[in-house]
């Protein structure tokens, strides 16, 4: 099973092996409301056994991204800016393009365009108007190419197709993910250098990916799950019901057979051909306030000089 988020596939290896995985450095780090860990995958070795390419991926996991707390918005934004930041590898004056991947018409899927409608545009000003750049401003500029099935075209085509244009020096994807863990659906956001693989969570057809290797250019992506597999909870419910079960009868908890466990989810599922997805009934609201820090985050980022007043003027 594809595994978006490093810091679930790092959990699941060390499930497995019960030790730590040779080639992984992992190292934590705690901010106010969140705490960040950075899973290194230093070799090919650890690339089998993780299921990631080499590479660093960042996670922030902050629980206040899903409550109506501005000042805890506004620490995690400055966090997500430091963060990314210490991925780039670019100059002062270098490109960048924002990508929001996914579907504006299905809200789970909808992180990345709205990341973009949010975001701080900047590189039509230096032709326009480069009176009202102030300094220490990146130009950047953005696009929400939509989905294969609405249009008929490869996202790595079109993405493909703006960089032989415009030679960005940086690519930042921004896409929805799929988590294992349900307390992670828009509390945890992921940043990588690894670049990503469009639908590759949800279990759709094998798709060509925005990477350095694809594009020709630096990729950093960045996620946040906005849904996770029905399987993964059919299988922890069984699980916590067989131990409450075991418990109610005073015995000791026997782990049921994996075989068992798959072919009793597998039959509950099997009308919607195993790949049904679930998310929380107020997604509308956890995928704006994702979309607003990432979209903050970002901005930090790439234009270091700006304050948060200059920051909402250049927004209008």
């Amino acid at each position: 099973m594809s595994v978006d988020l490093a810091l679930e596939a790092h959990e699941l290896a060390r499930g497995r092996t019960g030790r730590e995985i040779p080639g992984v450095a992992v190292h934590r780090e705690t901010y106010p409301h969140a705490t960040v860990t950075t899973v290194r995958v230093l070799d090919e070795r650890a690339e089998t056994i993780m299921g990631k390419p080499r590479g660093t991926y960042v996670t922030i996991e902050a629980p206040a991204m899903r409550e109506n707390n501005r000042q805890a918005h506004r620490e995690i934004v400055r966090t997500v800016g430091a963060q990314l930041a210490s991925l780039l590898r670019i100059g002062e004056d270098a490109q960048v393009l924002l990508v929001g991947l996914g579907n504006w018409h299905a809200t789970p899927d909808s992180l990345g365009p709205k990341v973009v409608d949010y975001s701080l545009v900047t590189r039509h000003l230096y032709r326009y108007a480069p009176q009202e750049l102030k300094g220490g401003m990146r130009p950047v500029c953005a696009i929400a190419p939509g989905v294969l099935g609405t249009t008929g075209i490869e996202t790595s085509e079109i993405i493909r197709g703006l960089v032989e244009k415009i030679q960005p020096d940086l690519i930042i994807a921004i896409d929805a993910l799929a988590a294992q863990n349900v307390n992670r659906i828009a509390t945890t956001i992921q940043m990588a250098d690894t670049g990503i693989q469009p639908g590759s969570g949800v279990g759709t057809m094998p798709r060509v990916g925005i990477t350095r290797e694809t594009m020709g250019t630096e990729v950093i992506a960045v996620g946040v799950p906005t849904v996770v597999r029905a399987d993964t909870i059919a299988r922890e419910a069984l699980q916590h019901y067989l131990m409450r079960q075991a418990t109610i009868a005073n015995r000791p908890y026997q782990p049921p057979n994996r075989e068992f466990v798959d072919e009793v989810v597998e039959g509950v599922l099997a009308p919607f051909g195993g790949h049904l997805m679930v998310t929380p009934k107020e997604i509308d609201e956890l995928i704006e306030n994702t979309a607003r820090i990432l979209a903050g985050g970002i901005a930090a980022a790439l234009h270091r000089s700006l304050t948060a007043e200059e920051y909402c003027l250049y927004l209008q």
